[in-house]
């Protein structure tokens, strides 16, 4: 049987070795606190709790931007067994009434700008307490319980206890809530930490959503496990980011986003005059990465390192090391130090190299299951394998590359198509803002595409001029049938495109046209 490993709280460890560090920056406030102030707030936080009566193995929820409260929650939590449910904001109250129910939090804190929502989902879900985190410069009853709270008592915990749940929207259906325990944290900040030359050095602008495993883990909790400090933007915002990177007394290295952070800040008017000499790793996942994203980025000197995860692999699974940027141009690299991959077959068959199938992903950095889900579990899992349903392939060398979402992809007269690779090609018309592409049925082919785009300001396209483009560079039965245009595309908190509600709007139904 193998030996269990405990759990070590490295806030703890920092307050001790490295107390006047500033852990984090927080953009929104402008406060700045050390590691002795993080670790005080998550003994106070984690007293406060104890408290109201929470245990181990109780859920306590969070509704709220960036701010430094979600470390002192997920700290709070590893001190008394206690679990973190983190709520996407921009959900509504339906949404959340689903989530809070299925977490049953007996403690919900919240953003004074989400009184009401928190007010409803009380009543909607019998939750026991309510905490308000207030407005800058205004009564903050958050702060207010921090500096009444009485002493905390510590529970011993291994890597195998839960410290967070968090819901992955999924393509149709009710949220999961992903299990994420102590164990999958440490790892992944040993898995992205060594590729992403993370240190004590290390100063990370935080732009992804807090509730969302990118913002959390990549790299926010890597760089606190390191000791170095991370800056948090309460929500992003393309201007105040290129400002951040632009000045040099924040000393910013490091910067992680989806696809969409990267290409609204290479559309912004000051992108070509800030300076990023500063950056030392800017990385990318959680969707393919349009050619003319990287492009836009390596001609101002940055090389975007891409990679891949998901919010079960807590999250990092691969990573494309910059010495292979170029090379490897749009592969998402390979495995991770402690991950391993397979490409499988419909038939659970290993694909052999340029062939495509399913990625499945083993490793300690998986998640245990789904909250309350058993059957939902069982199916995501062959034995130790996480069938993620992302397509993909891997090269002769090893390299794997992320070909589409495994449902996005539709059949065109017999032929597999993968909208990513069609995306890539509308993506280099200048013309071009947003672009998604989805199959719709066909009474000749089955299925086709179409595209959905986005023009930006002031421009003007035709779609014949879009559809002849794609043909002088795509196979006949890639080409899109036909081109929609719409002023935004649907995304979610962290940027993805939300094509359900593309397949909804354009042929009634949020199903994948495969299924």
């Amino acid at each position: 049987m193998p030996t269990t490993i405990t759990y070590y709280d490295w806030i703890r460890h920092h307050g001790g070795g490295r107390p006047n560090q500033v852990a984090i920056h927080d953009l929104g406030s402008d406060r700045r606190l050390t590691y002795r102030d993080l670790d005080d707030r998550a003994d106070r936080l984690g007293g406060h709790l104890q408290s109201l009566g929470v245990v181990k193995g109780d859920r306590v929820a969070m509704l709220a931007p960036n701010g430094p409260e979600f470390f002192d929650l997920q700290f709070a939590c590893g001190r008394i067994g206690a679990i973190a449910v983190l709520l996407n904001w921009r959900l509504t109250v339906p949404e959340l009434e689903y989530i809070v129910n299925d977490a049953s939090p007996g403690v919900l804190i919240h953003d004074a700008s989400f009184a009401d929502v928190a007010s409803k989902l009380r009543d909607l879900c019998s939750i026991g307490h309510l905490l308000e985190i207030g407005f800058v410069g205004a009564t903050n009853p958050y702060e207010a319980a921090l500096a009444g709270a009485g002493p905390i008592s510590v529970v011993a915990l291994t890597h195998d206890d839960p410290s967070t749940i968090m819901y992955t929207s999924g393509t149709t259906g009710h949220p999961k809530g992903a299990i994420i325990t102590h164990g999958m944290t440490f790892w992944n900040c040993v898995n992205l930490g060594i590729p992403a030359r993370i240190s004590s050095l290390t100063v990370q602008l935080v732009s992804l959503p807090l509730f969302h495993t990118g913002g959390l883990n990549c790299y926010a909790n890597p760089v606190l496990h390191a000791g170095g400090t991370i800056v948090i933007q309460r929500v992003f915002d393309p201007a105040e980011a290129l400002a951040v990177f632009n000045d040099r007394s924040m000393g910013v290295t490091h910067y992680f986003a989806v696809p969409a952070p990267y290409q609204f800040m290479a559309q912004h008017p000051s992108f070509h005059d800030t300076d990023l000499s500063r950056l030392e790793v800017a990385g990318v996942g959680g969707a393919p990465c349009a050619l003319s994203i990287l492009e836009a980025w390596a001609g101002r000197g940055v090389e975007i390192v891409q990679g891949y995860g998901m919010t079960e692999t807590s999250p990092g699974a691969t990573m494309l090391d910059a010495a292979d940027a170029i090379r490897k141009l749009g592969s998402a690299g390979r495995p991770l130090l402690h991950t391993s991959v397979r490409i499988v077959s419909e038939d659970g068959v290993d694909m052999p190299s340029g062939g495509i199938g399913e990625l499945w992903i083993a490793g300690p950095n998986i998640t245990p299951g789904y909250w309350n889900k058993p059957e939902a579990t069982a199916a995501s899992f062959e034995g130790p394998w996480l069938k993620t349903g992302d397509a993909a392939r891997v090269d002769a060398e090893g390299f794997i590359y992320i070909v589409d979402r495994w449902k996005d992809m539709y059949i065109s007269g017999g032929e597999n198509v993968y909208p990513a690779e069609v995306e890539n090609v509308i993506f280099q018309l200048p013309e071009v803002a947003d672009a998604a592409i989805i199959g719709v049925p066909s009474a000749k082919w089955g299925e086709e595409g179409k595209a959905v785009v986005v023009l930006k300001a002031d421009a003007s396209l035709e779609a014949r001029a879009i559809i002849d483009h794609c043909v002088s560079r795509l196979a006949k039965f890639k080409v899109p049938a036909t081109v929609e245009f719409v002023d935004v595309l649907p995304r979610n908190a962290t940027g993805k495109v939300l094509k359900r509600e593309l397949r909804t709007r354009f042929i009634g139904s949020d199903a994948p046209a495969i299924s």
